[in-house]
């Protein structure tokens, strides 16, 4: 982004001034701003990345066509996010046909994936009281990688827990019921997908922001500059002096 970069300059041009703070007008910090070329093409491909990693099918189609970006297979999005949801609705089972379907190697080269899937039903089975069906699942299916894995064995011993709780939103491994847990199992896959698809699993525009948010930070201690306070406007606001 371009006014990360100039935060990033101002900040190498202004580490060996004295210990007063530099004074940038609007005006100087708007020039900086115009001075910085960034190309169209660069800014659609960073708003597709991003439409594409987070699912928004409709809104990824209607901008390719508008912007004319490179094509992308959307209908592979639409596969993945009925994956996600299947996690985020506790149907693991659907899910993880769904992914076989989509690329059963996933799974096959993904034993970690794998097994955290396969740990979320034994956790849904646990959340719907099939106690039973709950150790016998824990027992042929988990059991046996616990053997391999000291990591799987641990988390197994974690989830099979709950079983000895009557009030589990009391207990201390309670927040595998959460609903945070299932986003968790969900977020996993959904990037196991887009690797899959030889697509990046994280978005690049949130870590922009951070990084920018980071350096005006930075610059805050050596500089009084317009800033950017709230993200969702991207309006320069004026420094307090």
């Amino acid at each position: 982004m371009s006014l990360f970069w100039i935060v990033i300059r101002e900040l190498a041009e202004i580490e060996a001034m004295a210990a007063s703070k530099k004074v940038i007008t609007r005006e100087e910090w708007e020039k900086k701003l115009n001075d910085v070329k960034i190309r169209k093409e660069d800014m659609n491909k960073l708003i597709m990345n991003f439409l594409v990693t987070e699912g928004y099918v409709e809104a990824a189609e209607k901008f390719q066509m508008e912007s004319g970006t490179e094509h992308i297979d959307l209908a592979t999005i639409s596969d993945r996010m009925a994956v996600k949801k299947a996690v985020q609705s506790g149907n693991v089972e659907d899910a993880i046909e769904k992914v076989n379907d989509l690329n059963p190697e996933i799974l096959d080269t993904n034993p970690q994936l794998f097994f955290h899937l396969q740990q979320q039903r034994l956790i849904e089975l646990i959340r719907n009281g099939k106690v039973e069906e709950a150790l016998e699942f824990a027992q042929e299916e988990l059991a046996p990688r616990g053997e391999e894995n000291q990591s799987f064995l641990e988390d197994l011993e974690r989830t099979v827990a709950l079983l000895a709780f009557e009030d589990v939103s009391n207990c201390p491994i309670g927040e595998l019921l959460d609903i945070s847990q299932r986003l968790k199992t969900a977020s996993e896959v959904n990037a196991a997908i887009l690797t899959s698809q030889s697509h990046e699993k994280d978005p690049k525009l949130p870590s922009l922001l951070k990084m920018l948010i980071w350096a005006q930070k930075e610059l805050d201690e050596k500089a009084a500059y317009p800033h950017i306070n709230d993200l969702s406007k991207a309006v320069l606001e004026d420094p307090a002096i």
